[in-house]
């Protein structure tokens, strides 16, 4: 049987989405270069599933090494996970992010179409849409990017968008996600941030198993119900069911769609907080500092289309997400390597 082919297998949403897509009868072939993972996802998914994942350690701009794998494997689709993906890094290091993120693709695409492999679910992002000025967030608003990152998702959605107009054969599904939280129920796989997290739950987690003092709050004094920046978290494993979906959907429709992967309910960082604390019954120190620069203040999906095309919406809801965060970094305090 055909697999599906996951860049970035290893990595926190492709991990679990290997869970959803092995639950829902596909094979899944991982591919990954471990700038950024461990191989050890990969076993506790195998773990949780009762099977291993074939996995083949190699670089999306390695032209060669994505030829012998086309060539030594059966592809239906790939679902593009791999790509750099911290903000601010991206502005120290755009070239990084470009090479990568955008001529990484391009690669892999090439070697795709040389194989007659057209279906592909691609990782964007909501910062496509920038500082979005209305909310709940379309998907035909306006995007713009405020940072190399986001610049190098936008980059890439108009170039899948002028390669499926160029061949109509290629079935594109562009998911931009919104702001992914918590871990698999079992407590074997989750986020597992190098250094410091650039994202809010796991520094929450952290500081709550005792790894770090405080969490920093950046700015208080944004036009929200409680001056702290709002987002749309949505619990991984909804994200990893939504890439099943869209693989399903573009089994059936040829085309290039792009659909928001988020819950339509922003949280406040302070109301995150709280619910962390309350819920799991552990104390989260935080301080208020400066705003970061390139930060906004709200930002939310409208998560209508999703259900109109695929039949998906997030089922989760808060309390799962901080309590799965949670039963994860407890279990695992120092991620894979503990």
């Amino acid at each position: 049987m055909p697999a599906i082919l996951l860049t970035g297998g290893a990595g926190y949403i492709a991990s679990h989405t290997a869970i959803c897509l092995l639950e829902a009868g596909f094979e899944v072939l991982a591919l990954d270069n471990f700038s950024n993972s461990q191989p050890q996802a990969l076993e506790r998914v195998a773990q949780i599933c009762g099977r291993s994942i074939p996995f083949v350690q190699a670089d999306i701009r390695d032209e060669a090494a994505l030829e012998h794998v086309f060539n030594t494997h059966q592809i239906s689709a790939v679902v593009h996970f791999a790509g750099l993906k911290a903000v601010g890094e991206s502005t120290e290091k755009p070239l990084e992010y470009y090479d990568n993120n955008v001529a990484g693709t391009v690669t892999l695409c090439r070697v795709m179409a040389r194989h007659g492999v057209k279906q592909l679910v691609f990782s964007s992002s909501a910062t496509v849409y920038g500082d979005a000025q209305k909310m709940p967030i379309c998907e035909d608003a306006p995007r713009s990017a405020t940072n190399p990152y986001g610049q190098s998702k936008l980059m890439l959605e108009y170039i899948l968008a002028d390669l499926q107009a160029s061949d109509p054969q290629w079935r594109i599904a562009v998911l931009r996600y919104f702001n992914p939280v918590g871990a698999h129920p079992s407590g074997l796989i989750g986020e597992n941030p190098n250094g410091i997290p650039n994202n809010l739950m796991p520094f929450i987690s952290q500081v709550a198993v005792g790894k770090r003092a405080k969490l920093s709050v950046f700015g208080d004094d944004y036009a929200t119900p409680d001056g702290t920046g709002v987002r749309d978290y949505i619990h991984v494993m909804d994200l990893a069911d939504g890439h099943v979906k869209a693989l399903q959907y573009l089994q059936q429709q040829a085309g290039l769609v792009a659909v928001n992967l988020g819950t339509g309910q922003g949280y406040s960082v302070l109301q995150m907080v709280k619910a962390f604390s309350e819920i799991n019954q552990v104390a989260v120190p935080y301080q208020i500092v400066a705003r970061r620069p390139g930060d906004i203040g709200t930002c939310y999906a409208d998560a209508r289309l999703a259900l109109q095309l695929f039949g998906w919406k997030a089922e989760r809801d808060l309390a799962d997400m901080v309590r799965d965060a949670w039963r994860w970094q407890q279990q695992n305090p120092d991620g894979y390597c503990s």
